[in-house]
């Protein structure tokens, strides 16, 4: 069986990098795709940008993926530029992927808010609950590029939150997965049900590279939601969610196993395989919990002597675009006894190389203070 994870690395994308990807760092490299690849203007975005789709493939098996429909949600595009290089390499599974399926990708459907780099779109619409309205263009563009694809399998790619958890363990939530609900009782459609054998699948080959790192995301139902309404639609949909992956705030390994999810998802598609995934099985995965601070700091009144005896700090990153630069900038989300919580990064003010460690970190110290 081939190694997915180390695959990864002949067909890496290296001119993309980073959390901010726009249309102009994407379009040169859709105009250099070999003819493999029919690169479409499907539409345009509130303030006039150009939205492409990629297609490729002769199969009879129609996948339709589309990515940074909240423009701050880049890893996934960053997968699907990997993506494409597989397609183009002429290996085995490019070659039993592009006879067995035909594949549409719109790679930035939000390209306002990927140069803002924010979640919605230039009116201030998350078009993530445009689904019954439409009332935004790349609503239209996206459910246009649906009907006239007419798909048999969606593929929804999004980020998520460093916050997330696997379950109540520490282990971060580095990919999650939804089988959209399509009603209010969350019942199991046949389309549904394949979602979620699909799901199984994808599960199945990450426990490989990130054992306990896979979490599935909350399915309350909203019928807005653009998942939610391609289920109700009878069309098997998977959320995608790129989550961390420790000291990756670049979100370059977590490209990684997406690239994983996207191959695998598409391989058990081609070959009708779906069948030898177990339902089931889906709900074994544990459900995303919320208990993580980008840094935890224990025993803080010990250096802030205004504070409660054993009151910790919970620290948040906020992404914040400056000039065109990508910053991280430190808040504090909470205080108190934090003791049910985990950090990507934890520091014990109880513990001299700890306070040392922090002192080092001026911006992290003196929030500390202020409290």
């Amino acid at each position: 069986m081939v190694d997915l994870r180390t695959l990864h690395a002949t067909f890496m994308e290296e001119s993309i990098q980073g959390r901010y990807v726009t249309n102009d760092m994407l379009f040169p490299f859709l105009d250099g795709l070999s003819d493999l690849f029919e690169v479409a203007v499907i539409g345009e975005s509130v303030l006039g940008k150009q939205i492409k789709s990629v297609t490729f493939g002769t199969g009879k098996f129609k996948i339709l993926m589309w990515s940074q429909m909240h423009g701050n949600e880049s890893t996934t595009t960053k997968a699907v530029l990997d993506f494409f290089n597989l397609i183009d390499s002429n290996s085995e599974i490019a070659k039993n992927l592009l006879a067995s399926c035909t594949i549409k990708i719109i790679p930035i459907l939000n390209p306002d808010g990927a140069t803002a780099y924010t979640r919605i779109n230039a009116n201030e619409v998350d078009l993530n609950r445009d689904a019954q309205d439409r009332s935004q263009p790349e609503s239209r563009v996206l459910r246009s590029a649906y009907e006239s694809f007419q798909p048999d399998y969606c593929f929804n790619l999004h980020d998520q939150r460093t916050i997330f958890n696997v379950g109540v363990t520490s282990k971060p939530a580095t990919v999650s997965f939804l089988a959209p609900s399509h009603d209010e009782e969350r019942s199991i459609s046949e389309s549904r049900g394949i979602s979620m054998q699909l799901i199984v699948a994808m599960n199945k080959e990450l426990q490989k590279y990130i054992p306990g790192q896979v979490g599935r995301y909350d399915d309350g139902f909203n019928a807005n939601c653009v998942g939610d309404t391609f289920q109700m639609l009878n069309k098997p949909t998977i959320l995608f969610e790129s989550g961390h992956f420790p000291n990756d705030y670049e979100r370059e390994e977590t490209r990684k196993y997406i690239f994983c999810a996207i191959i695998k998802g598409c391989q058990v598609i081609a070959a009708q395989d779906i069948a030898s995934y177990a339902q089931k099985d889906y709900f074994e995965i544990p459900e995303n919990g919320k208990l993580f601070y980008d840094i935890l700091i224990k025993n803080a009144d010990f250096v802030n002597k205004s504070l409660q005896i054993g009151t910790d700090i919970g620290i948040l990153f906020k992404e914040t675009l400056e000039s065109g630069v990508l910053t991280f900038v430190a808040f504090v989300e909470k205080t108190g006894n934090l003791s049910n919580f985990y950090g990507h990064k934890t520091y014990n003010c109880l513990n001299n190389k700890d306070i040392d460690a922090l002192k080092r970190q001026k911006e992290i110290f003196n929030l500390i203070l202020k409290k």
